[in-house]
């Protein structure tokens, strides 16, 4: 019992922290503004652009992209019309009108991230990304990072292949993520609440609430519920002596 005793202090004591934590990085998600983490204001609706009067032909794409297509797309690229076309070999890009191939280079990323920011800021950053970190986790790559000048640091995350804005980051959401990753006790990837550590951490929380229970009854003496039992001894006794 006393090493059960040891136990449950020294256990109960690290636990207390993480429980700390998780109050803390809990009450700080749900504090921070959502439209901030999520950066959904600092986008735009894409300006409308008006679809050319003539577009290459289906047999003309499928000779400019010289590969099987499987799927073909016509859609707006900044100022202009472009088919994606999707290739076993990846995704190509061709001018509608002039088949002429379209490349996402750092020039083109950041006139379409500026086309894209709701700001009025000026970019500070154009970095492309081969490798990736906590902000492109999960992105397709190699893409485009473009970061402006605003408070919040909006940085656009561009697709090298087709252009779109894949996703948005913000200072705020880059908080956030250090507190999701603290709730979820992920240090590295920040992406699963299912791993060795926290299945250690609530195994730890069950034996502690396990040991709880052990000395919480080993704790108490029958003597110690005589205020419960005497009152209820006395009543049967009162109701025996009456019906003699």
């Amino acid at each position: 019992m006393f090493l059960i005793r040891t136990l449950h202090k020294w256990v109960g004591l690290i636990l207390g922290l993480q429980f700390i934590l998780w109050s803390f990085s809990g009450a700080m998600m749900a504090l921070l503004d959502t439209d901030k983490v999520s950066g959904a204001t600092s986008v735009r609706e894409p300006a409308a652009v008006a679809i050319p009067g003539t577009v290459l032909p289906l047999g003309q794409v499928t000779e400019r992209i010289g590969q099987p297509i499987t799927s073909l797309r016509l859609k707006p690229l900044g100022s202009a019309y472009v088919y994606q076309a999707a290739t076993p070999t990846g995704v190509r890009l061709i001018d509608a009108v002039t088949g002429a191939p379209v490349a996402i280079d750092a020039g083109r990323a950041s006139a379409l991230a500026t086309a894209a920011f709701s700001g009025a800021q000026a970019i500070a950053s154009v970095r492309r990304v081969t490798e990736g970190d906590v902000e492109t986790r999960k992105l397709p790559l190699p893409l485009w990072r473009v970061e402006f000048a605003d408070p919040e640091k909006t940085t656009l995350l561009l697709s090298e292949a087709t252009g779109e804005v894949l996703e948005r980051r913000t200072d705020t959401w880059r908080l956030w993520d250090v507190v999701w990753m603290i709730h979820i006790m992920d240090y590295t990837k920040r992406e699963s609440f299912n791993h060795p550590l926290i299945i250690t951490v609530a195994t730890g929380i069950l034996w502690l609430a396990i040991s709880g229970l052990i000395l919480l009854f080993r704790a108490f003496r029958p003597s110690d519920f005589s205020y419960v039992t005497e009152p209820v001894a006395r009543t049967r006794a009162a109701i025996a002596s009456r019906r003699r």
